[in-house]
């Protein structure tokens, strides 16, 4: 028998192998390169093999003996040990590539083809995050309705009810993205609702104020006292009905003075597709004001802090606190009433819809639509403006100059 020390101080040759012999048949072969591996010969069915346990000291004389009683155990039973080792790794290959983690990775990849790199980057961090720390490693076939449970009340649990709903959505389409693959029949997300499992949420709509209370709201934005930035954000925010995050994000590569548009791309659009906003003459002057303050810099928006990363998204809404607008008032809210308004107004639905960025069910319409109606928009959008400025000089509300295209 081997000792340990023996196989540690064992001469590397210069030129040939040579083996040093263990019990049982077990064999170290120590090569010139400086491999020390461990061997065993045996035959199964009439015929010679040579089956190989590990690499010196990987593989300690330990762990090579056991390796070595196993095998010769699985001969004894009649079974080849190289054909059931290799069995053995085909089956952990299959339920590797068959894995929760293997198939929402092939999902995410075919998923993604049309989406936004921000949506697709956000749904990523929610699958690694809150679903594959708990499913990953589970083979796709075998995933039970109460784990799919378990998984959304885990994050229930952390006060996100709206982050569980959208994981168990997720989940379903893995298991029927899956189903399509043909790796397993069974969808137990499809047995389920979300309203089995989870608590019922209140649906509350997002604060915004009445028409015939934008007048003083927009008043109070004119003489805001705080940071010239956010109450310039604000105008911009009322003029162009961005989203909050489209808005204070944008860096001033985005702006074409002279051709009087804001280009956004599509990484930064909840579409696959870029949006174009046609500047009126309000806008632009509001962004040659903002230009004298950030304009040495590459964001419209910097942060107070860090100004290599945008304000904070909170930056506006809490602005609208100060002001009194406080459950009565965000920055999303701009959007709803000029949506209403112009809708109010007789504008063309598909002109409002296409300006306010909502994405078509279809995604080649929606990177169609993108650069659409670009004319009668630029007149909406200078509509719209002059109608806010005479807002808030003290105009009525329902009073457009212009008549509707």
């Amino acid at each position: 028998m081997l000792k340990d020390q023996q196989v540690k101080i064992a001469k590397i040759p210069d030129t040939e192998p040579y083996m040093l012999r263990d019990e049982r048949g077990l064999l170290l072969l120590v090569t010139p390169s400086g491999g020390k591996l461990w061997r065993w010969r045996y035959r199964f069915d009439g015929k010679q093999k040579i089956m190989s346990y590990g690499q010196y000291p990987d593989i300690s004389l330990v762990d090579a003996r056991d390796a070595h009683y196993q095998a010769r155990t699985l001969l004894a039973k009649g079974i080849d040990p190289m054909a059931q080792k290799k069995a053995v790794k085909e089956e952990q290959r299959q339920m590797e590539a068959h894995s929760f983690r293997s198939v929402s990775e092939s999902w995410l990849k075919h998923w993604s083809a049309n989406k936004s790199a921000q949506h697709v980057d956000v749904t990523r961090r929610r699958l690694e995050s809150n679903i594959l720390p708990l499913l990953g490693s589970r083979p796709v076939g075998e995933i039970q309705p109460s784990e799919i449970v378990r998984v959304v009340r885990s994050i229930e649990a952390r006060g996100v009810g709206d982050l569980a709903k959208r994981a168990f959505q997720n989940c379903g389409q893995i298991f029927r993205f899956a189903i399509g693959e043909g790796l397993t029949e069974n969808n137990p997300a499809a047995k389920l609702r979300p309203g089995d499992v989870l608590k019922p949420t209140v649906k509350t709509n997002v604060a915004r104020i009445a028409e015939e209370e934008l007048p003083a709201l927009l008043r109070a934005i004119e003489v805001y006292r705080g940071e010239v930035v956010t109450r310039l954000a604000m105008k911009l925010m009322a003029l162009t009905f961005l989203r909050t995050s489209e808005l204070i994000e944008a860096p001033w590569s985005e702006i074409d003075f002279e051709a009087k548009r804001w280009l956004i791309p599509k990484e930064r659009m909840k579409m696959p597709a870029p949006h174009i906003i046609p500047l009126s003459t309000q806008t632009i002057e509001v962004l040659e004001l903002l230009h004298t303050v950030t304009g040495n810099g590459r964001l419209l928006f910097p942060g107070e802090q860090d100004p290599s990363k945008p304000m904070s998204n909170n930056t506006i809404l809490f602005a609208l606190y100060r002001m009194g607008y406080r459950g009565k008032m965000t920055g999303h809210g701009f959007r709803g009433v000029a949506s209403t308004i112009l809708h109010e107004q007789g504008y063309n639905h598909d002109h409002i819809e296409i300006q306010l960025a909502h994405m078509s069910r279809d995604p080649v319409s929606a990177a169609y639509n993108y650069a659409k109606y670009l004319k009668p928009r630029a007149r909406m959008m200078q509509d719209w403006s002059d109608f806010l400025e005479r807002l808030q000089r003290g105009g009525k509300v329902l009073s457009f100059q212009t008549t509707v295209a």
